[in-house]
């Protein structure tokens, strides 16, 4: 087998859809040895925020000298992006490995149980990190949490970043369904470090921790630890911009001070894992020609975008970017555009190399509508609004982290290629009472 032939194996694995229940990932683990017995977990959830909470707790505990697995989705170019150990992307020749061991084991699933992409990638992950003999795993969740493939695992503290509207077909139409979906991750005494503020959400997880008899820690902007000098947390850089990068950078600390005991982390350690994170995607800013600044940023819901908002509005001032626009299509997408559109001097909406991408001249005609001042047009795909950009002093692209995965590639951004987008691609039921997925 070919590196190409087991993404192609793993790419058709998305016909099995998305599945309700963990009993297909427990079985898989069990059949691959039970990888995750020997291996020590922070299990990450939330709406927004995860995957930069993830790197920043990655960031802290390789400073402190771990040997670190980090596991997270969707990957913005290449699939070996979500499998890395202090952050080394997985081998192609270890996917291909990977992929031949298990395909005997999926041939044990009666018909209508086969395991899906998600629960496959997420043995693999467990597999792998198990043979590096990693010494923590930061375990970032798919979709949802209580259900999620990935909550088949014990941690040493769970984690939920913020609650907020997104995948509600999945995960339920109030902020209340969606926190007990994501406080499904809540185990039996294992402390919960949360950063959620909406009082509805957070009502939720205080009750489910409750209940767990899990030690719960909140922690809130305004006393977020980064703004303490005498904090070990205090990083007078952190190099991920936005305010909200702030509060996701105290949450990571507050975890890693929960976990003192366990996992010792001198002060130090903490603020040098802290400046030097990397997360690529989020709020990117790059020299892309003379003259030109770039920002990259995958805000894929309205909260999302509201994210982004405050922070061209904070930091960037006056400054009318050229925004180059593209939504999935199952995202709100008329908000999105009234939460970017204002900020724009000049507007290109285009398609996402999805298929689940909204269309261009919908997204135009709404941004029109939020913005009547701005020039806006469309475009038949991003290469053409990249060129049609290219003598503008402020660009910001946005509107889905495959969009962004995709300006990483075109701009020569990304340490590798693949062009694998489309194993992000999944299909799922709807939500149905007491019950929940994973993508």
């Amino acid at each position: 087998m070919t590196y190409s032939e087991a993404i192609q194996f793993l790419y058709d694995l998305r016909l099995f859809g998305a599945k309700f229940g963990l009993d297909n990932t427990f079985k898989l683990a069990a059949l691959a040895g039970n990888p995750q017995d020997q291996l020590r977990f922070i299990h990450v959830a939330g709406t927004n925020g995860k995957g930069s909470t993830c790197a920043m707790l990655e960031s802290i505990y390789r400073a402190g000298g771990l040997r670190v697995g980090l596991f997270t989705s969707p990957h913005l170019v290449s699939f070996r992006e979500r499998i890395q150990v202090n952050r080394r992307l997985i081998p192609e020749s270890e996917v291909v490995r990977l992929v031949t061991e298990l395909q005997p084991w999926l041939k044990q699933f009666p018909p209508g149980h086969h395991p899906t992409f998600f629960e496959v990638v997420t043995v693999m992950a467990l597999r792998w990190f198990a043979e590096q003999q990693c010494e923590l795993v930061i375990w970032e969740t798919g979709l949802g949490g209580r259900l999620d493939a990935t909550n088949i695992v014990t941690p040493l503290a769970s984690v939920i970043t913020n609650i907020a509207f997104d995948h509600q077909q999945w995960l339920g139409e109030t902020l209340e369904k969606i926190a007990a979906e994501k406080g499904g991750i809540i185990k039996p005494g294992v402390p919960v470090i949360t950063a959620t503020d909406g009082p509805e959400a957070l009502t939720v997880i205080e009750w489910t921790a409750r209940e767990k008899q899990a030690p719960l820690v909140i922690v809130n902007g305004g006393d977020a630890a980064l703004r303490r000098p005498d904090s070990a947390a205090f990083c007078p850089y952190l190099p991920l911009l936005g305010d909200h990068q702030q509060i996701n950078g105290a949450l990571a600390s507050a975890t890693v001070e929960v976990l003192q005991k366990l996992i010792p982390v001198p002060a130090e350690k903490i603020r040098a894992g802290l400046a030097k994170v990397d997360w690529p995607g989020r709020l990117q800013l790059i020299q892309r020609l003379p003259g030109q600044r770039m920002l990259l940023d995958g805000a894929h819901n309205v909260a999302g975008a509201m994210a982004l908002r405050q922070t061209l509005e904070k930091q960037f001032g006056d400054a009318k970017p050229a925004l180059v626009l593209g939504v999935l299509q199952d995202k709100d997408w008329r908000h999105i555009c009234e939460t970017l559109a204002p900020l724009a001097a000049r507007i290109l909406t285009v398609p996402v190399a999805s298929e689940r991408t909204a269309d261009a001249p919908e997204l135009a005609e709404a941004c029109r509508a939020a913005n009547p001042a701005a020039e806006v047009c469309t475009c038949e795909s991003l290469a053409a609004a990249l060129e049609k950009v290219a003598g503008d002093r402020f660009v910001v692209v946005s509107g889905s982290l495959y969009l962004v995965g995709e300006a990483l590639e075109l701009l020569g951004l990304s340490p590798v290629s693949g062009g694998e987008r489309g194993l992000n691609e999944w299909r799922g039921a709807p939500h149905a009472p007491g019950l929940s997925i994973h993508s």
